[in-house]
């Protein structure tokens, strides 16, 4: 069930109640009746709010994964910034653009609702790893165009361009840890429901990249933070360099934090380390102030 206005009340009276410290956050809200698995959770920073926040969203390859397997940063929290964990639609469920879609749900969901959950209104922003980054780039793509950007974009480790990941993987060399992105069973084929080596056209034409590529230069874009591991044999980096590159090709005064981690591979520990979260922290205080 959609959660209404007086639901909404009667949640955050009963979360008043607890004693300081002990509250939980908001869990399992239903932002669209799509699917069961269209709920999200809400963590708010101690205090009285409204907070600014990020929609974190998960990885797992499009078909797994889930909001509760997200760290939820205590850096983020100390900083004063609610941090949003929600579910999508896996591609065994439904094909692409279905995850994009209920992204923008969610988003319209935490736009109406979210001055009565603790939220700043208009001070989102969107972020995810991996196959998460990918929705979160797309859909502040989609805002973008719309002319309702959000404050910012939040891309950990993330395929941009599904067409161009195995050139990319063979220019970084190794071993690679995943099936090849033009393979039919390969997670971006099974996403888009073709093999991206037969249609490799299509499949860059609806990533990120390629979507730039499309756009007027000139269109306005909210700041980014890329953040992408040198060793990562599951998502090349160049696929890091790919997003930053098109970006500023479009907007080159947007703001673009980028780096490239030395050693670091696909999710490994440099992600979730105190350096990189404060970082974020940083970069999230820095646009969703005012």
């Amino acid at each position: 069930m959609v959660l209404t206005r007086r639901s909404t009340l009667g949640i955050l009276a009963a979360l008043a109640a607890r004693p300081a410290g002990a509250r939980p956050g908001l869990h399992d809200l239903a932002y669209s009746d799509a699917s069961p698995r269209n709920r999200l959770d809400i963590h708010l920073p101690q205090g009285g709010g409204p907070f600014p926040w990020l929609l974190d969203l998960h990885g797992g390859g499009f078909r797994a994964g889930d909001k509760r397997l997200l760290p939820v940063p205590p850096e983020l929290l100390r900083a004063g910034i609610a941090v949003i964990r929600m579910n999508y639609r896996l591609s065994n469920e439904a094909l692409w653009p279905a995850q994009e879609q209920d992204v923008l749900a969610a988003l319209d969901f935490l736009r109406r609702d979210g001055p009565d959950l603790g939220l700043k209104p208009g001070r989102g922003a969107l972020g995810g790893r991996s196959a998460g980054a990918f929705l979160a780039v797309s859909a502040a793509l989609t805002l973008a165009m719309q002319g309702r950007p959000p404050r910012a974009v939040v891309d950990f480790y993330g395929p941009m361009d599904f067409g161009s990941m195995d050139a990319d993987m063979a220019r970084l060399g190794g071993e690679p840890r995943r099936l090849p992105a033009d393979s039919p069973q390969s997670a971006e084929s099974l996403l888009v429901g073709y093999a991206v080596g037969q249609r490799r056209d299509e499949a860059t034409a609806l990533s990120p990249v390629g979507r730039l590529g499309a756009m007027r230069p000139g269109t306005p874009l909210p700041p980014l933070m890329i953040r992408h591991g040198a060793e990562d044999r599951i998502v090349p980096p160049g696929q890091a360099r790919r997003l930053r590159e098109a970006w500023l090709a479009i907007n080159p005064g947007a703001a673009v934090d980028f780096a490239i981690l030395p050693d670091e591979r696909h999710g490994s520990a440099g992600f979730t380390a105190t350096r990189t979260q404060e970082a974020l922290a940083g970069f999230l205080l820095r646009h969703l102030a005012g």
